[in-house]
């Protein structure tokens, strides 16, 4: 039997819902073999045609769908959440795939860009191609990714209509169900659901996520949220709005934050910290069906306009509670990790190439993402576990063959441990990172290309 670190996904899959079992073992054939060949396209990674018209079937199946394919990694995802101690940040945001398709239809629309001026002048407008992801993932405070817990994928062409509706009627009155924005509050509900443990979640999100229902929603389900925000809603007894009422608030502490300029150059910003607990009230034209809520408002400011990048200002508002400077720095940490799912996204685009894929249908091309998000999720996931527990076994991410070969391929200068973190760095250098005393931990990008080759090494030992 082989260990279970090698086999990883043969946990991450335990939990799929496949009716059939001929499905799920096909599911864990591509994963094994997508997950030695990542960024390569599927011939490559299926290496002969049978396994490939395989691969092509199963994401033509009519039986499969991408939550069927993410059911299993979502289960496991809140077993790591059970796993662990104390609050879960749970990162919301949405990414944008575009791909080059001869017809649109098959595939769906994003949105219409700027594509220049035309000989005569005139403004031309470029229709992208392509799909929409909306993903939860699920992170320690201490920005350790523990899995997706929710993903929904769409095309503009489902919410066709409603800015033309928008234009006839306030805005405030289109139900929330019929807006894509309604995407937030779906996944916080199946996120809330799946680990059942609400108190513990902390959903954060960016400005798009500023919406009053899901402040709402987040009250009823007795779970949490950190929302950076862009709306000067009203406030108190309604005479007056958020900004009138912060404007009132003396600097309560202040607040040291490393900063890049515009040339990469670490630098460090002072910022000053005010808070204040108030009573917003829902848009007017929401009063009747929505109550008003008590609400920490936290706004962090950089005093002075830097001359060499843009000045810090982030208005956060929370329902979880602010009575110190320390709280407040420790809800800006947390917002802080939600670029934690920008780096995701990353992966799935940079690494796993997904918008390279060429299915010709949205629905066989979400199921290939949903795989690469199992897939990304593991790459980004050993990156940051040799940060989190740098002194843990490795055989928590690495097999004893793969231990043995890499102390052949890439020996120690000097007598060392042999902790988890030391052997992240040996694939890490395999994958081209110098690993010299100044140099930052491994990142995502070295990690990949030195698991892959070690996969193909590991392969070749066992033929020889």
């Amino acid at each position: 039997m082989e260990p279970v670190a090698r086999c990883w996904w043969e946990d991450e899959l335990a939990g799929c819902t496949f009716n059939d079992a001929r499905l799920r073992q096909r599911l864990r054939r591509l994963v094994a073999r997508m997950d030695r060949s990542l960024g390569a396209s599927l011939p490559f990674a299926c290496q002969d045609w049978a396994n490939t018209k395989a691969a092509y079937r199963f994401f033509a199946n009519q039986r499969v769908s991408e939550a069927q394919i993410l059911s299993g990694h979502f289960a496991a995802t809140r077993e790591r959440v059970r796993a662990s101690d104390g609050p879960v940040l749970v990162l919301q945001d949405t990414t944008e795939f575009t791909f080059q398709r001869e017809s649109r239809e098959a595939v769906g629309i994003t949105r219409r860009v700027n594509s220049g001026r035309d000989k005569a002048g005139q403004i031309r407008m470029h229709t992208l191609c392509g799909l929409l992801m909306h993903g939860s993932l699920a992170v320690t405070t201490d920005g350790l990714p523990l899995g997706l817990a929710a993903v929904k994928f769409w095309s503009r062409e489902k919410f066709k209509g409603t800015n033309t509706l928008k234009r006839k009627i306030n805005p405030t009155r289109v139900p929330i169900e019929h807006k894509e924005s309604f995407r937030w509050l779906e996944n916080l509900r199946h996120t809330t659901s799946l680990f059942g443990a609400p108190d513990r979640c902390v959903h954060v999100g960016d400005r798009e996520s500023d919406i009053y229902e899901l402040f709402c929603l987040a009250h009823d389900l007795g779970t949490h949220f950190i929302v950076r925000t862009c709306v000067d809603r009203l406030a108190g007894d309604g005479r007056h709005t958020i900004a009138d009422e912060m404007s009132e608030v003396a600097v309560q502490g202040l607040h040291r934050v490393e900063v890049r300029d515009r040339a990469g150059r670490i630098g460090t910003a002072a910022v000053e910290l005010r808070y204040r607990r108030i009573t917003v009230l829902p848009p007017i034209g929401k009063q009747k069906r929505y109550p008003p809520l008590s609400l920490t408002v936290l706004h962090a400011r950089e005093p002075g306009v830097p001359k060499d990048r843009p000045a810090i200002d982030w208005r956060l508002i929370t329902d979880l509670p602010v009575d110190d400077p320390d709280q407040a720095v420790e809800k800006l940490d947390w917002y802080a990790r939600r670029w934690k799912i920008e780096v995701f996204h990353h992966i799935l685009k940079t690494g796993c190439r997904a918008e390279d894929a060429r299915l010709r249908t949205a629905e066989r091309l979400v199921k290939l993402i949903a795989v690469f998000c199992i897939l990304a999720w593991r790459v980004f996931w050993t990156t940051m576990i040799g940060r989190s527990a740098p002194r843990a076994d490795p055989h928590l991410a690495i097999t004893d063959r793969e231990i043995a070969l890499l102390d052949r391929l890439v020996p120690d200068r000097a007598l060392s441990e042999r902790t988890l973190s030391a052997y992240v760095v040996k694939v890490a250098r395999l994958g081209g990172y110098l690993a010299r005393s100044r140099d930052p931990p491994p990142g995502n990008l070295v990690m990949w290309r030195g698991f892959a080759r070690l996969a193909d090494i590991t392969l070749g030992s066992t033929l020889t």
